[in-house]
């Protein structure tokens, strides 16, 4: 796969840029808050309809204009696939058309191109809240099939409603719940469960795929190769149950009026040597556990039908010495990568362009 050329217009500081993109490694090169790093979100959103900085959509328009325009074109095998999405600075509906077709549905997009990110917050999936590990594995599964964003959308609307229930009913504690909103709670409860475990035994699985391969990219990028590196999912509601957990967690859930069990409260054990990453690990052994998960992500999603990814690298090789540095550049796949750096080029790259990005032509009027 291959990004062919990228335009934008009126995207983050962007009024207007065109990239002309080769094979092999492009530098993108500019001071910090030149719009180095949204260029390489630009790409992110063609490919995913979202943003990796995890913005939304008004946020990316540039200020003062009502819509941002991006649009590239991919070689997929023989194929040519022209991506056009306008995003609206007043939360109305994108619009995205493939080879000027609307598109129906994100997945069918994700199923042919593939982007993969590392950045420097990428840190935070080690030492940072529960939260930041769950996004990781979910965006991993998405990456990896995307099909299955239909699980997690179901699990996402359940949860909604019955922690609409819960504050509809709730502040009573269960003794002040009637019939009928018992009857609800227990049919909602039941939904949950059920989406629930669904997408447990899509995190599960995807661990079990990542892990080994983890552990494999770490020991060569920390330069440790009896490095014991895990990372397991265990959630405590998965042997009885969810079911069973939301009806003992019932009177509290009542109280608070928010479902407090499930797995959108659950957490991925990361360990170094056996012990937490999160507490334990140096910084440094921290980034490269990060790297190495990225890189485990990559190497799934080259066996995917859309093969190997497109990589975007945001600054990623001014956090490491140079012998990790070294390290990570031998560890980069052959393929299609785009490298952001305020900085110079890392030594031994050895990119096909250096882009700057106050240099960078404006978008033509036009493109046959």
């Amino acid at each position: 796969m291959l990004l062919r050329w990228l335009e934008v217009r009126d995207f983050r500081p962007h009024e207007s840029v065109a990239l002309e993109l080769s094979e092999g490694l492009t530098v993108i090169r500019g001071s910090n808050g030149s719009g180095k790093t949204s260029l390489l979100e630009a790409v992110g959103y063609l490919a995913t309809l979202a943003s990796f900085r995890r913005a939304a959509a008004g946020d990316l328009v540039r200020a003062g204009t009502s819509s941002a325009v991006v649009r590239g074109e991919f070689s997929v095998g023989d194929r040519r696939l022209l991506v056009e999405t306008e995003i609206r600075a007043d939360g109305g509906r994108n619009r995205t058309q493939v080879n000027r077709q609307p598109l129906r549905r994100a997945a069918e997009l994700q199923e042919q191109v593939a982007v993969l990110s590392f950045q420097p917050d990428d840190l935070l999936v080690v030492k940072g809240p529960p939260g930041e590990r769950r996004d990781a594995i979910d965006g991993a599964i998405l990456s990896l099939r995307p099909r299955t964003a239909d699980s997690r959308q179901r699990l996402a609307a359940c949860l909604r409603q019955r922690n609409a229930l819960l504050r509809q009913v709730g502040g009573r504690g269960e003794t002040g719940l009637d019939g009928e909103g018992r009857r609800s709670l227990d049919i909602w409860d039941d939904r949950l469960a059920d989406a629930a475990e669904t997408w447990a035994a899509e995190r599960r699985g995807a661990v079990a795929e990542l892990q080994p391969v983890m552990e494999r990219c770490f020991r060569r990028l920390a330069g440790d190769g009896d490095a014991r590196v895990t990372m397991s999912y265990d959630p405590p509601w998965l042997n009885s149950g969810l079911k069973a957990a939301l009806a003992a967690a019932r009177g509290e859930d009542l109280r608070r009026g928010v479902t407090t069990v499930g797995p959108h409260r659950d957490d991925l054990d990361w360990r170094l040597g056996g012990l937490p990453a999160r507490s334990h690990a140096s910084q440094g052994n921290q980034r490269c556990l990060s790297l190495a998960f990225r890189l485990a992500v990559h190497d799934s999603m080259t066996a995917s039908p859309a093969g190997a990814p497109l990589l975007l690298l945001d600054d990623v090789f001014s956090e490491l010495d140079p012998a990790r540095q070294e390290r990570l550049l031998g560890m980069l796949p052959a393929g299609q990568i785009l490298l952001a750096t305020a900085g110079d080029t890392p030594l031994g790259a050895r990119p096909e362009q250096v882009l700057e990005v106050t240099d960078l032509p404006r978008a033509p009027t036009a493109r046959p």
